[in-house]
């Protein structure tokens, strides 16, 4: 019996799917899994742009820009492996910076812990936790301030009062739910899960994240004024954006739920596209920025994958995260031009430089 047109196509893809690799002509880098450096070691495995197919002219100019713009260091993570690890001007691999507002993501993943641990319920009210008084706001309007509110920044409250959190500096402006405005105020949720887990809020943190990935000998919680600061080397910074990078898990063990950091890194109300709780997200239609109510038209970082989200931190603290692209990119140092809170336009110039390397 002759084959019919369907046997012989079905024959045909039997074949083709038995190519090698090597007989195809995608070359596109291939890794198995993503890797996770040794816990509290300097050995990390390195994957050269050759092997990428990255164009390694570009390279140069991206670390000429770095250097010119400030920056103290700056890495690039391939699933996990580092392509790129440079310090410039006076900083070295053992340095210690400020995370800065870049931070607050460490409050968020921590928050998401705490509620994987049943400590927290972050739909619940702040005054659960804090009990009532904890701002200036009538009773009734502190009591629809739950800690999503704080991790979302729309809490309500007024922004303009300077950067303490005590009673008097927490005044009521809007029902919270209503306004997005950039506030300390989410530094509160640190105090809620101090209170939660009957431990001071350094000593949940190391337990629960940091010594989980190797964090612990190279960073530090420094108070400053009412907020406190996190300072660490660049790789502890790396760490962190891998721990997200791979869905909250650390080689087998699981630190933060994927659907925590789902939420996290989704849009977390309905005002500004581009934020969830305490991540900044590219890729939407509109976002907000710090001290304004203005809605600007259009992606965040326009140079930068769609999928990326980051940790922004004043000065140009970057954790910049894409999953499609495989990248985690770690920048430090003072700020690229003037000061900022947290975007800046050397986000979009950088993108540029990292894009004319990595493609």
């Amino acid at each position: 019996m002759k084959p019919t047109h369907f046997t012989l196509f079905i024959l045909l893809i039997f074949v083709l799917s038995g190519c090698s690799k090597d007989d195809q002509t995608d070359s596109s880098p291939i890794t198995s899994e993503i890797y996770f450096p040794p816990m509290n070691s300097n050995n990390w495995e390195t994957i050269s742009p050759s092997e990428l197919g990255w164009n390694e002219s570009e390279l140069q100019p991206l670390l000429d820009y770095l250097e010119a713009k400030n920056t103290k260091s700056f890495m690039i993570l391939y699933d996990g492996k580092i392509v790129v690890e440079d310090y410039f001007n006076g900083h070295s691999s053992s340095s210690l910076w400020y995370w800065a507002s870049a931070g607050k993501t460490l409050t968020s993943t921590v928050a998401g812990i705490a509620q994987d641990e049943g400590l927290i319920n972050i739909q619940s009210k702040v005054s659960d936790y804090l009990g009532e008084g904890w701002t200036s706001a009538p009773l009734e309007k502190e009591n629809l301030i739950t800690c999503k509110n704080l991790l979302s920044m729309d809490s309500g409250l007024d922004d303009s009062l300077g950067d303490g959190v005590s009673p008097e500096n927490l005044q009521y402006l809007a029902d919270a739910g209503t306004r997005w405005a950039y506030h300390n105020v989410y530094v509160k949720m640190q105090d809620v899960i101090a209170e939660a887990s009957d431990l001071t809020w350094d000593s949940y943190f190391e337990t629960k994240l940091a010594s989980k990935i190797g964090m612990s000998t190279n960073g530090t919680w420094t108070n400053l004024g009412d907020l406190s600061v996190y300072f660490s080397n660049t790789r502890s910074m790396a760490r962190f954006g891998l721990l997200i990078y791979a869905n909250g898990k650390w080689e087998d063990d699981t630190i933060v739920s994927e659907e925590f950091l789902n939420e996290a890194t989704n849009t977390s109300q309905s005002i500004n596209e581009a934020y969830g709780y305490l991540w900044w997200l590219n890729g939407k239609s509109s976002f907000h920025l710090p001290q304004t109510q203005y809605e600007f038209n259009g992606s965040l970082i326009p140079n930068a994958p769609s999928d990326m989200f980051a940790a922004l931190g004043k000065n140009d603290q970057k954790i910049y995260i894409s999953p499609n692209e495989k990248l985690v990119v770690i920048r430090m140092g003072e700020a690229a031009d003037g000061e900022n809170f947290a975007l800046s336009n050397f986000d979009n110039e950088l993108w540029e430089y990292i894009n004319a390397f990595i493609n």
